[in-house]
């Protein structure tokens, strides 16, 4: 992972996680995608509750969800030479129901989503046949990258189509 990101993650719940995994997920999405250095994301670790208010206030959906993507509308300027990009919400009761239901790692899932997340925050989305594609077969790269099984992704496509 490139340490030229400022990669935040925020656990103010402490959840169990494998931090240092999800921090080199972004990491390689955005070295990838050669995003300029000092570019700032955060990752947030919440409950359903919260992530729920977020899915209704920006979304009009009353339901929990597993990842939200809160792109920055205009690259802000932190101090000369660093951008934020944006923000990554994962509702880790969500994923983690999640990942025992389809038997996979939390810690898997949750890099799932930090890709996934990331991905958004750089434009691709799966709103089209196409778009999905391109999207899902970028996740699947990172994910290899990641030594993550590939199959983690249809496992929680369903979620992503509401």
């Amino acid at each position: 992972m490139s340490q030229s990101h400022i990669i935040e993650l925020y656990n103010e719940q402490g959840y169990i996680c494998d931090e240092e995994l999800l921090l080199r997920a972004a990491g390689l999405v955005l070295d990838a995608h050669e995003i300029a250095p000092n570019t700032t994301l955060s990752i947030a670790l919440v409950d359903d509750a919260a992530i729920q208010a977020l899915n209704v206030q920006h979304r009009a959906v009353n339901a929990p969800t597993d990842v939200l993507s809160f792109a920055a509308d205009f690259p802000i300027e932190l101090e000369e030479g660093e951008a934020y990009l944006g923000d990554v919400v994962i509702a880790y009761p969500y994923t983690a129901a999640q990942a025992e239901r389809e038997g996979f790692s939390i810690n898997d899932s949750l890099a799932l989503m930090v890709i996934h997340g990331t991905l958004h925050l750089l434009g691709y989305d799966h709103d089209t046949a196409e778009n999905r594609q391109n999207m899902w077969a970028a996740q699947a790269n990172f994910l290899r990258q990641l030594n993550i099984d590939t199959a983690i992704v249809p496992a929680h496509e369903a979620d992503h189509d509401t």
